[in-house]
């Protein structure tokens, strides 16, 4: 039986539901008599933002339209495009999620291969003309073509695979590095999805090799067509370089050195795909495809996969339609915000306001000079974007224009949104609001960027404590993309839908959360760096708390996260979660003693331990392992996620894994925090249960 016969039987009955992509077959004639293009337009039926995907239904229906075309002998070249705006995305995610056994995962991968391969093995060239974004196998069925256009308006192209925990399994580990050479290849294999899944544009590929022309959008297909007539007649040469005669070794090892640092080993997908690639210099391509299909089995089967569907999920829908946010015809219209304070964070939160919601935003400070330097780093910032070529000129000047300072508070009288950014102490932030409040109308939105404090104590005193709102961000403002969205005790909804409306328009991720002591995502990461700080004052030696929880690949180590916040931001929080928590929340001595004498942290400016902190920590006696360690920051925090979720803070498990990829940065690999600690046994261990069902981000019993 063959391949595709093998697979199709396997593969029978399986993602019913799939919205099948189509391959339509149109003749096109090419000018310059240069003869007929069996032209294949990808299309599932859908609108843009329903990108062309294949299950197993898609990929034969692509095979079936290549039957038809090798049948013929009056064609010069195939060509393939793809529907408005969209060329193809790759693997129908839903039904990787679905596959349930190795010998399927095995079928699919090579059934993908079968497919995509016979655009390369026709006995005409062919030609992908890359329209839109081109993802995952999109890019790969680009790959398998003889030539490749690219339009300069394209936004995405990238192979995400190792982000979700797979490796580009349909060509992309062979043809992508003989194509541009290994060093280019591995950046869009590793070193783009390890950096927040990392997309390239339409421009980016052309430059780097992956097309071989690029033409603008709005007459694409017409010059795509023109230029392959050219190719065809031999007026035009595509050259390609052998980059199997050069060494790839050194180049793979900076990359293993790489994900190293991200992962520290934690999940096997860039491991996987480093070793595909380092055989794609000498690997036959029978050889090469065969390997991707192999380790596509053992990925498609893996927790760490199902882990990473089950995070994107989450970041693709669930961060879309937030869980108990009210009705959005309840929200007011924001046509001026006003900004307290004129700090870092302010400054940002201004810049931000700015740019998404177009509308005069006026920051207020104590001084002249604060207020200055506040508007000058937004115009600065600006001017960054300019430089860029992300903004025009004309922008520039009315993003310049929007936002100004203001000493007095009466600037706010006609604004609909206020947002303070000022010292975080309770008493600072209820005497700004109150003097803010008199000034504003009485629906005019009062929300606060506090990390820790309560939303309610805070609108306490006014006379209209219901639009009162907690609108937590997370630095920097233009990265992160989650924003924790408090509910007070007496916050209304027209408040809270407002809340929410702005956040869509800023462009940010919200999950609504009750107003507990410091939310979510500081919640956890305060009692999960207490644990390993208390095990550093117990005698710990710093490297070995610092690197205990390395296996799960976080983003940085806690110290390096302390680092980055401050010492002080640090202390402060915790004395806060002391005095709501104190049976779990510590406050640590030697902390305390770092801030007091003005350290940045526990590294000096090497990045090594600075021997005076060193010192601070030597009075311990009981030292733990790093294992010991790695479990009692675990089980810190499925004891703190299960009250939490008691608590009601959230209104599910999926909203904590959500605050903690969106605004800690936790890999997709983990799935955030609960199916890491579902999938160890530490959920039932300490809290009696799991958190997720069985088969939920892992592999099905």
């Amino acid at each position: 039986m063959s391949t595709l016969d093998t697979s199709r039987a396997l593969l029978e009955g399986k993602n019913a539901d799939e919205v099948v992509t189509k391959a339509l077959v149109r003749d096109v004639e090419l000018p310059y008599g240069a003869g007929t293009m069996a032209l294949i337009t990808l299309d599932n039926g859908l609108d843009h933002t329903k990108p062309n995907t294949f299950g197993p239904h898609g990929l034969l229906a692509l095979n079936d339209a290549l039957d038809a075309i090798a049948a013929r002998s009056d064609l010069a070249a195939v060509g393939v495009v793809g529907k408005p705006f969209i060329f193809a995305v790759g693997a129908d995610l839903k039904g990787a999620a679905a596959v349930s056994s190795r010998e399927e995962a095995l079928a699919i991968g090579r059934l993908g291969h079968h497919v995509f391969r016979r655009l390369g093995e026709l006995d005409v060239p062919s030609f992908a003309f890359v329209n839109g974004a081109a993802m995952g196998g999109g890019l790969e069925i680009a790959l398998h073509c003889t030539y490749r256009t690219v339009s300069s308006g394209v936004p995405a192209i990238a192979l995400p695979e190792c982000f979700l925990g797979l490796v580009p399994g349909w060509g992309g580990t062979q043809l992508l590095p003989r194509l541009i050479g290994p060093e280019k290849a591995l950046k869009l294999v590793i070193e783009n999805p390890l950096s927040q899944n990392r997309m390239i544009k339409g421009r980016d590929a052309y430059a780097l090799g992956i097309a071989d022309a690029m033409f603008e959008p709005a007459d694409f297909v017409e010059e795509s067509l023109r230029w392959a007539a050219q190719v065809l007649r031999g007026e035009v040469t595509v050259e390609r370089a052998d980059h199997t005669a050069a060494d790839w070794a050194p180049v793979i090892d900076q990359a293993r050195t790489l994900v190293d640092l991200k992962l520290r080993g934690a999940s096997p997908a860039p491991y996987r795909a480093l070793d595909l690639m380092a055989l794609a210099r000498t690997a036959s391509r029978d050889e090469g495809f065969a390997a991707e299909d192999e380790a596509l089995a053992d990925l498609l089967m893996s927790d760490e996969l199902r882990a990473g569907l089950y995070a994107f999920d989450l970041v693709q829908r669930r961060a879309k339609r937030p869980a108990g946010a009210p009705d959005r015809s309840l929200a007011r219209p924001v046509t001026k915000v006003g900004v307290v304070g004129a700090g870092l964070m302010a400054s940002q939160l201004a810049l931000l306001f700015a740019r998404r919601l177009e509308v005069p935003v006026v920051m207020t400070d104590l001084d002249q000079a604060r207020l200055d330097k506040g508007v000058g780093y937004v115009h600065a910032e600006v001017g960054k974007l300019l430089g860029k070529g992300r903004i025009s000129a004309d922008q520039a000047n009315r993003l310049k224009g929007l936002v100004m300072g203001s000493l007095t508070k009466d600037a706010f009288a006609d604004a609909d949104f206020v947002i303070e950014a000022v010292f975080e102490d309770l008493g600072v932030k209820q005497k700004v609001f109150a003097e803010v409040e008199e000034v504003v109308s009485e629906t005019c939105v009062l929300a606060t960027n506090t990390s820790s404090l309560s939303v309610t104590d805070m609108a306490a005193g006014l006379r209209h404590p219901e639009r009162v709102v907690g609108f937590h961000f997370f630095n920097p403002v233009a990265v992160l993309p989650l924003l924790e969205i408090v509910r007070g005790a007496v916050t209304d909804d027209a408040t809270l839908a407002t809340a929410f409306a702005v956040g869509k328009t800023l462009k940010k991720s919200c999950v609504l959360v009750k107003d507990a002591p410091a939310f979510v995502v500081n919640r956890l990461l305060t009692r999960f760096m207490g644990e390993v700080t208390a095990a550093a004052d117990e005698g710990t030696p710093l490297e070995v708390a610092d690197h205990a929880l390395d296996s799960l690949g976080l983003p940085m180590t806690p110290f390096a996260l302390l680092q980055l916040v401050g010492p002080a931001v640090a202390l402060h929080v915790a004395e806060t979660m002391h005095a709501a928590f104190p049976d779990r929340f510590g406050v640590s001595e030697n902390l305390a003693e770092l801030v007091a004498a003005d350290k940045p942290g526990m590294y000096g400016p090497d990045f090594q331990i600075d021997p005076e902190v060193r010192t601070l920590f030597e009075g311990g006696s009981s030292p733990s392992t790093d294992d010991e360690v790695r479990l009692r920051a675990l089980r810190a925090l499925a004891q703190e996620i299960r009250l939490m979720l008691d608590e009601g803070v959230v209104s599910a498990a999926q909203d904590i894994d959500l605050c903690m990829i969106l605004g800690a940065g936790w890999p997709f690999h983990t799935g955030g925090i609960t199916p890491y600690l579902d999938r160890t046994g530490i959920s039932e261990e300490v809290t009696g249960s799991r958190f997720l069902e069985p088969g939920v981000a892992s592999v099905p019993a």
